[in-house]
């Protein structure tokens, strides 16, 4: 299929950055063009940029100037750290998802519509099944934050799809995407020099290494397959496995403790733990990647346990960053008995 011009958005952020230019240099493609309203960081290789918002109906123009004939969807943001505000992240991942769709439906050349999502979709709660497949719903529907974006975004995508049956539209529900260049509030919560846990739980993680959530977007753009996919690497790990891997101290909190660690957290600009995560953290998730397999034909080259461990190799020793950070959660809730740095849980043993 030669000739194809392809437009990405979000290509200001690292990994939308890396696929267009990892795009642009595959065969079949004749040009990408990368959508962002601030310009990226680093190189865009053979990819051009266009400086422009997504909720504006200026897109249509850029689509039908640039002859585009497939549209990859990268803007759907996790916090509003990046945003600014809660509903400054709203506007870009809902607003800007109907506007980019509506510009798709004015065009006739568009053929493809292939969007990155999340299985933050499946949400998180007790009555949770083993492994989520793509037909089954949230048993705990989210109202709020990143998981209730993601759940609109995808309702409005399907809607395209009915509306245009002509075009391939494509979602698939990556699991958590890790790396050592990956920052997300996930990858941030892994990265504190003492993890808190919520006491009583060990939630199942599952993991996406950077590298496959790019060759995975390439490959369905090379191979157009419409429908939902769950895209993670095999296996899962449970919480307390990955932080003995990270030789990493844990501190367990009560479920209640947890607003106050978030916001002291967030004023130190450590990480971001929103709802969604804090759920995730209690409960875990687990989805099934059979269709991936089967349907849309593409295999990550990492399982979650791999991908781990790549990430857990580039984090440094807490050192005393470890003692100063126990030290501050102390003393953020004194009506819990001080645990001496002595008496953290340091990783150690097998991983059963």
């Amino acid at each position: 299929m030669g000739g194809r011009t392809v437009l990405i958005t979000g290509v200001s952020r690292d990994l939308g950055r890396t696929f267009a230019r990892s795009l642009a240099e595959s065969p079949g493609i004749d040009r990408v063009v990368g959508v962002d309203v601030t310009p990226p960081r680093g190189d865009l290789g053979a990819a051009s940029f266009v400086r422009a918002d997504i909720r504006n109906p200026v897109m249509a123009k850029i689509i039908a100037k640039e002859d585009v004939d497939a549209v990859v969807h990268m803007s759907v943001i996790a916090t509003p750290g990046s945003a600014g505000a809660r509903g400054t992240m709203k506007e870009l991942n809902v607003i800007g998802t109907m506007q980019l769709l509506a510009a798709c439906q004015k065009s006739e050349r568009v053929r493809q519509v292939l969007v990155k999502s999340s299985t933050t979709a499946y949400a998180a709660s007790s009555r949770d099944p083993a492994m989520f497949t793509e037909d089954m719903e949230p048993r705990s529907a989210p109202r709020t934050g990143y998981a209730k974006d993601v759940a609109d975004v995808e309702g409005y995508v399907r809607g395209f799809a009915r509306r245009r049956p002509d075009v391939a539209v494509t979602i698939l529900r990556c699991a958590n995407v890790i790396g050592p260049r990956v920052v997300s509030p996930l990858a941030s919560y892994l990265r504190l020099p003492v993890i808190p846990t919520v006491l009583g739980f060990d939630p199942r993680l599952q993991f996406l290494h950077e590298h496959d959530l790019v060759s995975a977007l390439g490959h369905a753009v090379a191979n157009p397959v419409p429908g939902t996919f769950n895209v993670a690497g095999d296996g899962v790990l449970m919480l307390s496995q990955a932080l003995r891997r990270m030789q990493r101290p844990s501190l367990p909190l009560p479920a209640a403790a947890f607003g106050g660690v978030r916001a002291t957290l967030h004023r130190a600009r450590l990480a971001e733990l929103p709802p969604e995560l804090l759920a995730f953290l209690t409960y875990g998730r687990g989805v099934d990647t059979t269709r991936m397999r089967t349907e849309l034909g593409f295999v990550p080259r990492y399982t979650t346990a791999s991908a781990f461990e790549e990430f857990a190799a580039t984090l440094s020793p807490t050192g005393g960053r470890t003692q100063r950070a126990v030290g501050a959660l102390a003393e953020r809730f004194p009506a819990r008995p001080a645990m001496p740095p002595s008496r953290l849980a340091i990783a150690g043993g097998d991983d059963g």
